[in-house]
């Protein structure tokens, strides 16, 4: 459990763009980085539908906090951020991780992480302006 909460903040902090890990020295890195962290968790929430374990209506609202985040110049890193979590792949700051082995390495399960990730965005998107 204490790995999806780690998760589910992480998450939350990334998709926001309100931080960006100290790496990124400049406003466009952060930007770049909270742009590719945001394509990963759409990649995700596409992965979990595709799957059954969620329904789209997560990555409706992922597409919209998309949105509130700058597109870098670039945007071939969120391409490529967005694919891995098509195929069940968190990626982050270098580093890939299956959401498959991360969910059985804590006991839990890929439907339990997909559903907790989706009702967090769905969460996040009921507060954004209509």
């Amino acid at each position: 459990m204490t790995f999806y909460k780690s998760l589910m903040a992480a998450s939350a902090v990334a998709f926001l763009g309100s931080v960006a890990p100290s790496f990124a020295q400049t406003q466009a890195d952060q930007l770049k980085v909270a742009y590719q962290a945001a394509r990963n968790q759409l990649g995700i929430l596409g992965y979990c539908a595709d799957k059954g374990y969620t329904d789209t209506a997560a990555a409706d609202v992922q597409k919209k906090l998309v949105a509130m985040i700058p597109a870098p110049a670039d945007v071939s890193g969120g391409d490529t951020a967005e694919a891995a979590g098509r195929k069940g792949k968190i990626s982050a700051m270098g580093m890939e991780q299956d959401i498959e082995v991360i969910a059985k390495a804590q006991n839990g399960t890929p439907a339990t992480f997909c559903k907790q990730i989706g009702d967090l965005v769905k969460q996040m998107g009921a507060k954004l302006p209509q």
